[in-house]
This record gives C-alpha cells, sequence and structure tokens, in this order.
C-alpha cells in the first residue's frame, strides 16, 4: 500500500463511526490524474483509498478520518454519508471492464476493512446507490455478483428463469417496488412511488433493466428487503 495523503477530510461528525462503505469509479483518464484531483486542496474532494488498474492501492485518508467522497445523498436514514463510511475510489472511466488486478486488491481491501469496523455485506453499496439522482457509479461494468459470492457485498437469492412472465406497471406495482427499496435503504419520497432514477439505479446494480425483466426486478427488490432490510431506527441517523 502507498501513502499519499490528501489535504481534504475532517472529524467524523457527532462521534462517528465507519459502518458502510462506498465504491466509486473516478471517471478520468489516469489513475495520476485522479491522484492529482484527489490530492488538490482546491477542489476538496477525496477518497480514503484509490485502487489503480494494476492493483496498487493507495491510502489518502486514515480510516478514522471524514473523507470528502460521497457528497449529498442518503442510504437508510444517513444523511451524512461521509461520517457513516469509508470511501474507495477505483480507476476506470466507467464505460470499461475493472481488471482482474483490480478486483482482487478490492477484495482485500474490502475484506480487511469489513473485518476491522464489522460492517456487513449488506453495508457495502455504490455512489449511485445512495445519490441515484447524481451519480452512477460504480456503473453498469463492475462486478457486484463477484463481491457478494465472496461475502464483500450482497446479490438477490432470485431466479431469473422463474419470473420471465412480463409484468404490468401500475401504480400499484411502482408502490410495491419503492416500499421495498426503501427497505433495502435507497432513497424514497413519502408516497414511495419509486422514481424512476432510482429505479434504474437499483437495476443497474442488480443486472434487471428493461421491462422484459420487469417480473424479475420486483422479485429481486422484494428478496433485498427481506434478507437485508436497513436500519431504520432514529438513532440511526
Amino acid at each position: 500500500m502507498v501513502q499519499c495523503p490528501s489535504p481534504s477530510y475532517g472529524e467524523r461528525r457527532d462521534n462517528a463511526r465507519p459502518d458502510m462503505i462506498v465504491l466509486h469509479y473516478t471517471a478520468m483518464d489516469s489513475t495520476k490524474a485522479a491522484l492529482d484531483r484527489l490530492c488538490d486542496p482546491e477542489i476538496e474532494v477525496s477518497c480514503h483509498y484509490l485502487i489503480g488498474p494494476d492493483g496498487t492501492v493507495w491510502q489518502m485518508v486514515s480510516e478514522e478520518h471524514r473523507a470528502w467522497h460521497a457528497g449529498a445523498g442518503k442510504w437508510g436514514l444517513v444523511t451524512d454519508v461521509n461520517s457513516r463510511s469509508i470511501g474507495i475510489e477505483l480507476a476506470n472511466l466507467g464505460d470499461h471492464p475493472f481488471s482482474e488486478p483490480q478486483m482482487a486488491a478490492l477484495e482485500r481491501l474490502l475484506s480487511d476493512i469489513m473485518d476491522r469496523w464489522h460492517i456487513p455485506p449488506e453495508r457495502v453499496i455504490g455512489h449511485s446507490d445512495m445519490a441515484p439522482d447524481r451519480k452512477s457509479d460504480p456503473g453498469p461494468r463492475f462486478d457486484w455478483r463477484r463481491l457478494a459470492l465472496r461475502g464483500l457485498s450482497v446479490w438477490p437469492d432470485v431466479r431469473r428463469a422463474d419470473h420471465l412472465k412480463e409484468e404490468g406497471w401500475d401504480a400499484l406495482r411502482i408502490l410495491e417496488v419503492g416500499q421495498a427499496l426503501r427497505s433495502f435503504g435507497y432513497v424514497m419520497p413519502d408516497n414511495d412511488m419509486a422514481p424512476l432514477h432510482v429505479y434504474n439505479a437499483f437495476c443497474t446494480r442488480f443486472g434487471c433493466g428493461g421491462p422484459e425483466n420487469r417480473g424479475y426486478a420486483i422479485a429481486v427488490a422484494r428478496d433485498l428487503a427481506e434478507r437485508f432490510p436497513v436500519d431504520h431506527s432514529a438513532d440511526n441517523a
């Protein structure tokens, strides 16, 4: 691991400790460009770790501190995601697969962080999960299922072949999906009618996009809500 301190960090607010991990892609042309940006005091953005395509890991902010990687967004009742999370950037434009050395390094790093802070797999999320209205990373080329098979994230226990019948998309279905996604952690409006940007972020992550997969998407949402309900207790904000 290479130390590359960023000046852009602060103290975690309200004595918070990290209980989630947020994954990003850099969307920059090179790893050097990403390192320069994450260390630029005028830009005021950072992360705890950056992983290059060759598997090199740079630590930029200590885990005890609050890196500035998540911005505005929410997961469950957590609105200050920066104070509750560890941010990992992956050097990738978002339009091509993540390399094997990079994924292997990510798996080792995730395992260490999750053990150190007792973070469960369902608390490993993407930037697009907590800010689906403005972010798309780590994007459709990221292999969430691979992480889940190693106990480092979650994946639905649903067979696509069992849900090939095309489902209608009326108000009751939209409400049902919205309630399930809220239970899993996604931000929902007060009426629980799932907005399109939230539904799209969910489908991108779990591979259930398109009208032909609507029945599968509904089953996936139900399954995740039942098996991995987010903590909505008032003291978790």
